[in-house]
């Protein structure tokens, strides 16, 4: 002889706590879908805003290197003429008139063709400093106004492909910080799916709270990472 137990039927109540709860399931569904894509697409923005500094920074530091090359050619050509400048010089005071009016003349054909306003105003500024104090010397290649002219575009362009590389850079954290934004929001959305298909509530419950905490966490990392657009 068996007894006949009759299977609990759900109470009004407990079908309307049901279904408001499943009400709840679909609207965080679309709330982390939504804030999952958001993610997402600014982490593909940011992706190629970090292609494009990585890029205009290389493009910069190959041009700085060109003109830090030209720049020392320059350099060593200015020291060659103040060389050879030097050697007319004590020539251009020799015993032989004609010797010393040749080197003269070659003094000054060399000075007027191969010094550059700028390295002219070094020479000055040493000659100068040589004159106040004869027991020092003082070369026109150190002069720093000298130095600026020739390095000076290569310095600016150098300092701003750095400028470029590093903003990348910080584009690149931006870029991984959303992704693992979106890597979260995911979670929540696969937890969110479980438990809209579960039927027990308390199992329902953990699964939709669980789910929320990761999905916060997400969107307080998504908060700090400055809206950008196209």
């Amino acid at each position: 002889m068996s007894d006949n137990v009759a299977a609990p039927t759900a109470t009004p109540e407990s079908e309307t706590r049901t279904f408001r709860m499943e009400i709840l399931v679909v609207i965080l569904l679309g709330v982390v879908s939504v804030a999952t894509a958001y993610a997402t697409f600014q982490a593909a923005l940011y992706d190629g805003m970090q292609a494009t500094a990585y890029a205009e920074g290389q493009n910069a530091q190959t041009e700085a290197e060109s003109l830090y090359l030209e720049a020392n050619q320059q350099f060593i050509q200015d020291a060659q003429t103040l060389s050879r400048l030097a050697e007319l010089s004590i020539a251009s005071e020799s015993t032989d008139p004609a010797a010393a009016a040749v080197a003269s003349a070659t003094y000054d054909e060399i000075y007027f063709m191969n010094v550059s306003d700028d390295l002219d105003g070094a020479i000055q500024r040493a000659d100068a400093e040589n004159a106040a104090d004869p027991t020092m010397y003082t070369s026109p290649l150190d002069d720093e106004d000298y130095q600026a002219s020739l390095y000076g575009a290569w310095a600016e362009k150098d300092d701003a492909s750095a400028a470029t590389v590093a903003q990348g850079d910080e584009y690149n954290g931006y870029g991984d910080r959303l992704t693992l934004a979106a890597t979260l929001m995911a979670i929540t959305l696969f937890l969110l799916g479980v438990a809209a298909v579960v039927r027990r509530e308390r199992t329902k419950l953990i699964l939709v709270g669980f789910g929320m905490t990761v999905f916060v966490v997400s969107v307080v990392m998504t908060a700090m990472v400055p809206f950008t657009w196209l």
